[in-house]
């Protein structure tokens, strides 16, 4: 080292073992009531905090959820829509150190539908596979919901006391946007807003882009990695305001109108026939979702 080292870091601690020579079946032991212990306190804080979809008043809520001994699901309850209208309800959790991807989505899905099935699946996961979306799209009746979990749920009781129950396992919608030609051969997008699922009444509808503070582009999508190529920022009112002051400096107008918009600069169709949109509330929720523009 050149210099002063800081380490900072969040209660409570966490210790990795370096005896490399542990048994490897005394490895796995050790390893498995670690899994069950971080299932079990998902289930808790879920069923404490119930799922938003970051509007304050559509909440579910769970009238009922055990475990349940399945193989890709974990939990299994009740909740009860606006209506009145009781649902079943079954829960998938992803990995602590991971991101759910599209074949944990099919397998829980194809559990859930089995014998007297199940109304709604809810797959929960600290990151999604950009493909996730699409899969869940494929069960007919079954509706599959994906919840981001607050990475807060590792750090302990005591930092989740500070954060509280409002957004540890959100459902953010899908980007709704228009994908156009221009007469030079390029591609325009536009977007439109979000479409948010309403958990208590079971309907989707569409919200304005005064709900996003940021929308990202990769214009040419490869499958594996995203890659931000082009960057804009909306929402309600001038959110550059605060920037503008704090800097006290001249700005080129020109140059930020650029960046505040809707609407994307024109660019080459991409030879992988892909591109994806990545969208991020002011809460800084965000979802990920993949266009074919052949």
């Amino acid at each position: 080292m050149a210099g002063p080292l800081t380490v900072e870091s969040l209660s409570p601690h966490r210790a990795l073992s370096a005896d490399d020579d542990r048994p490897a079946t005394e490895s796995e032991a050790r390893r498995e009531p670690a899994a069950g212990q971080f299932e079990t306190m998902i289930l808790e804080n879920l069923k404490k905090a119930g799922v938003q979809n970051t509007i304050k008043n559509e909440r579910l809520i769970f009238d009922r959820l055990e475990p349940y001994p399945g193989t890709s699901l974990h939990a299994a309850g009740e909740y009860t829509e606006k209506g009145g209208k009781a649902r079943r309800v079954a829960v998938s959790i992803g990995p602590e150190h991971g991101t759910v991807g599209p074949e944990q989505v099919k397998e829980a899905a194809k559990e859930a539908v089995q014998g007297i099935g199940f109304d709604t699946l809810i797959v929960c996961g600290f990151y999604f596979d950009p493909h996730v979306s699409e899969e869940a799209k494929r069960y007919g009746k079954l509706t599959v919901l994906t919840a981001r979990m607050n990475y807060d749920l590792t750090m302990g009781d005591e930092l989740l006391k500070k954060t509280g129950a409002g957004n540890l396992f959100v459902l953010y919608g899908e980007p709704d946007i228009d994908v156009s030609p221009e007469k030079d051969g390029k591609l325009t997008v536009k977007i439109k807003g979000v479409d948010v699922y309403d958990p208590t009444t079971g309907q989707v509808r569409s919200h304005s882009t005064d709900d996003i503070a940021a929308w990202f582009i990769d214009t040419a999508y490869n499958g594996e990695s995203f890659f931000v190529r082009h960057a804009y920022f909306t929402g309600a009112g001038d959110p550059y305001e605060k920037l503008k002051r704090a800097l006290r400096a001249e700005i080129d107008e020109a140059a930020w109108s650029a960046l505040y918009s809707t609407v994307s600069r024109p660019f080459d169709p991409p030879k992988t026939g892909k591109i994806a949109v990545k969208v991020i509330n002011h809460n800084g929720d965000e979802v990920l979702k993949v266009y074919s523009v052949r």
